[in-house]
């Protein structure tokens, strides 16, 4: 047993700041994070907890920097990260002019190998613990994923995208083999350590009715696993939903009907929904990615949170890499605010931190592990830094108090703002040691 005291300053949510207001979050000046063996013991205030510790404890110092939970990243796509910043396409067209072909690669395991540890690379420089992950069709691309987030012993949940139609060749499967690919790599990944499966039909648009059938039934044999896929990004997609499914009464009821909404489900985007859905995504219990800077880049719209407040869905950030043009979670949130702002709805900095953190973990299902530092939880958080730039740091000299410094870091912070990034209590990323 080793018992390891992390001092500094901590903060972190307990519920919705826009539920309950200031007793949504703790915030200790002078704290201490008592881990022991990955596992958070306790978090409080320094003077409180300090006569508790053994005379050998290893006490860790953070000085002037903030303790936070890890982030959470609800949507993001590892195989498009060579592709990042990919000039002038809207979706349909970023799927053929960009991704398809990038995705084909993955067909070569030494190919998906190296972009995984690429790309679990940079998540961790940004902060970013955990994160609900798109593979592609290749069975071998989860395979490698999962084997370097099992090495750094990372929370991920990551699933094989399943695609029979409107799709190359190559990147294609069909009915049965995305159901047996699925099923076997479930029985492989899921609850292997902390990793989690999610079945990944891409959209609806490129699965056949059969497919999503045999989507419905891989949620019906295992109950614990997660769902993830894309719902009402953009208009010209909604418009091909609705010629596909004529059938259905909107893009929801097209996965409502192969029963694959629930409390395990997350649809990313939601921007062009109407209030059936929000009441239907709500009456089941289902998760929303919100991707603001995908959502600006890609043209696709701006997501109405207040709709999703007012029904009660819940919602957690992504930052749709490669749609979206950063890893840093700071800079999703400084999107974020920048979207609701141009709806005159406004966003907080306790309601940024709990929708990166905490929110994040909720709308994963994953809250009884992750999002904040209760007692018992996994110790996954991260260091910001009060100085990672001289303008943040000047800019730090006019606040005086500890969610004006956060929304300064909300703000104008990316990647140099994240001192450290810890899992489970080990350190897997350091700014200095770079």
């Amino acid at each position: 047993m080793t018992l390891t005291a992390h001092q500094g300053e901590i903060l972190h949510c307990l519920e919705d700041p826009s539920l309950h207001g200031d007793a949504a979050w703790e915030y200790f000046e002078k704290g201490l994070l008592l881990i022991e063996d990955g596992y958070i013991v306790s978090c409080g205030a320094e003077d409180d907890l300090s006569e508790q510790l053994p005379q050998d404890v290893q006490i860790i110092k953070h000085e002037h920097g903030l303790i936070l939970p890890g982030f959470i990243d609800m949507h993001i796509h590892y195989p498009q990260t060579e592709i990042i910043a990919s000039y002038g396409a809207r979706l349909i067209e970023w799927l053929e002019k960009y991704t398809f072909p990038v995705e084909m690669a993955f067909a070569d395991p030494e190919k998906a190998g190296s972009m995984a540890e690429f790309f679990i690379r940079e998540l961790l420089k940004n902060g970013t613990t955990s994160a609900m992950v798109f593979a592609t069709v290749h069975p071998q691309s989860v395979d490698v994923f999962f084997a370097e987030a099992s090495r750094l012993n990372m929370r991920m949940v990551c699933g094989k995208v399943m695609m029979d139609r409107n799709a190359p060749e190559g990147l294609t499967d069909t009915a049965l083999t995305g159901y047996e690919e699925s099923r076997d790599l479930i029985g492989k990944w899921h609850g292997k350590g902390r990793l989690g499966y999610a079945v990944t039909p891409r959209f609806a648009i490129t699965s056949t009715p059969e497919q999503l059938a045999s989507v419905g039934r891989l949620l019906s044999e295992f109950t614990d696993i997660h769902f993830q896929t894309h719902l009402a990004e953009n208009p010209e997609e909604c418009d091909l939903v609705s010629e596909f499914f004529p059938d259905c009464r909107d893009y929801l009821d097209v996965y409502d009907r192969y029963s694959m909404l629930g409390r395990r489900s997350v649809f990313a985007h939601g921007i062009h929904l109407c209030d059936r859905e929000w009441k239907r995504l709500k009456e089941t219990d289902s998760g929303i990615a919100y991707c603001p800077a995908s959502n600006l880049f890609i043209g696709s719209g701006m997501f109405n949170l207040e709709k999703a407040d007012l029904h009660g869905v819940r919602v957690g950030l992504g930052t749709d890499v490669a749609g979206g043009d950063s890893f840093s979670m700071l800079r999703t949130v400084n999107q974020a605010y920048k979207v609701q702002q141009l709806q005159q709805y406004n966003l907080s900095p306790e309601r940024l931190l709990y929708m990166s953190t905490l929110g994040g973990a909720r709308a994963l299902d994953l809250d009884r592990y992750i999002g904040n530092f209760e007692t018992g939880k996994e110790a996954d958080f991260v260091v910001l830094d009060y100085a990672p730039t001289d303008l943040i740091s000047l800019r730090l000299q006019n606040t005086s108090s500890v969610m004006e410094r956060l929304f300064v870091l909300q703000m104008l912070g990316d990647d140099r703002a994240i001192r450290e990034t810890r899992i489970m209590g080990n350190r897997v990323y350091a700014k200095d040691a770079r």
